[in-house]
């Protein structure tokens, strides 16, 4: 398989501070990569600098096989950017914002394409409504849509779900999964547990480093965290005791349970022991998720914007 993104040592700075350090990353051809860490990581600043929009102080590697520094134009070219905040023309109709699309990228049978797109995404009976009057989700599609107006094989998508309700994220996941199939390879950050498990790796990164990559599956074994759910009556007084205990790496709360999760196994048994007994709480040993790794992460990851 050849890979699409194939970087090294990719470094950025902003006013001193290195905003991201030395990220490499490897992105095979028709494969959904799931770009994860908290804010301020460093997550849209890699995106930019893979299509071309921001030139890195430091590090190489191609995009689509051309050249991250010296082909950036032609990057940019072959690139669908879904940006974060809306970015098509609120006063245009959804048709005309496609076809504005359509003729920035030099489109050929412009109106054809135009229509299929709005066929693809079903926004046909809606092709006259404003931008502006539209809900999240149906601007999500209509931002999608724009992506794809000039058969981009890279799609680079910066939290393109963030404010949309669970139906219009499923749809959005469904299209997704149908473009990957066609050998469309995406790129795409989320904060939702939910769409991570959807891609086919994930790539985390946190306050500039990347930490790791692998499948969901390879990410959480990695972690060596052992976990234990708890069920019962006041859980906010033992998770407050819970937390202070040796043996116990993490305590975070899910509802009416806690995971309370270690990375050494005996130790973690010898810190619940007092508690296993007790009448109120039960106990269940459980996988630990990928929140719980990431959470791990975070916790023991240096701010990079600490003094």
């Amino acid at each position: 398989m050849d890979a699409v993104i194939d970087v090294q040592g990719l470094t950025k700075s902003f006013g001193g501070r290195r905003v991201v350090d030395d990220v490499a990353m490897r992105v095979e051809r028709g494969r959904i990569c799931g770009f994860l860490g908290p804010n301020g990581s460093g997550k849209t600043t890699t995106i930019r600098m893979l299509c071309g929009l921001l030139t890195p102080d430091a590090g190489r590697g191609t995009c689509l096989g051309f050249d991250i520094i010296r082909e950036a134009p032609a990057i940019k070219r072959r690139v669908g950017y879904m940006t974060q905040r809306f970015s098509l023309y609120e006063d245009l109709s959804i048709r005309e914002n496609l076809d504005f699309m359509a003729r920035v990228h030099g489109v050929r049978a412009r109106k054809q394409v135009v229509d299929g797109a709005l066929e693809r995404l079903n926004l046909s009976q809606r092709s006259a409504q404003l931008a502006g009057q539209l809900s999240g989700g149906w601007k999500q599609r209509l931002a999608l849509a724009a992506c794809l107006m000039h058969g981009p094989q890279l799609l680079l998508l910066d939290e393109p779900t963030a404010g949309v309700d669970p139906k219009a994220r499923r749809e959005f996941w469904e299209e997704i999964h149908e473009l990957a199939a066609a050998g469309v390879t995406i790129l795409v950050s989320t904060h939702y547990m939910d769409e991570a498990e959807r891609c086919h790796e994930l790539a985390y990164i946190a306050y500039g480093k990347l930490l790791i990559t692998g499948t969901a599956q390879e990410v959480i074994a990695h972690s060596r965290l052992v976990t234990w759910t708890a069920t019962g009556d006041d859980l906010f007084r033992l998770a407050a005791e819970l937390k202070s205990r040796p043996g116990i790496a993490m305590v975070v709360p899910f509802g009416n349970t806690l995971h309370v999760s270690g990375i050494d196994e005996q130790a973690l048994q010898q810190a619940l022991a007092p508690y296993r007994s007790r009448p109120d709480i039960v106990w269940r040993r459980s996988e630990p998720g990928l929140e719980d790794v990431f959470i791990r992460m975070m916790d023991h990851t240096p701010d990079n914007f600490d003094a």
